[in-house]
């Protein structure tokens, strides 16, 4: 059996589930990847409730993260994350792709 693209944790699943009941509507947390940021690429995180006819849909407990394809390619066996910390609370991608990251977590290098 091959392994997913990209998957999604139990702590992002439960804080997407969280996010869409205090909304009150189903929401899907959306990452991509821009150029820029201190490493030359960053992550971008949004809440969103369509799928993009061409988005790759992460399942996970009912929740759903969306990538791109042009994201897809610099996300192939990640983890899509969810850490609460001391320094804060926040989505973070865990990319076996990226040779360096910076200390805050959302820009990296290829």
């Amino acid at each position: 059996m091959s392994r997913p693209a990209v998957t999604l944790s139990e702590a992002a699943a439960q804080r997407i589930a969280a996010l869409s009941q205090a909304e009150g509507r189903p929401l899907k947390l959306r990452v991509a990847v821009d150029g820029g940021g201190c490493s030359g690429f960053q992550y971008r995180f949004d809440l969103v409730e369509a799928v993009e006819p061409d988005d790759l849909v992460v399942v996970r407990e009912g929740s759903e993260a969306l990538v791109d394809p042009v994201s897809l390619t610099l996300l192939l066996g990640s983890e899509i994350d969810y850490v609460d910390e001391l320094i804060g609370a926040q989505f973070q991608v865990k990319n076996p792709n990226a040779k360096s990251s910076c200390g805050c977590g959302v820009s990296f290098s290829i």
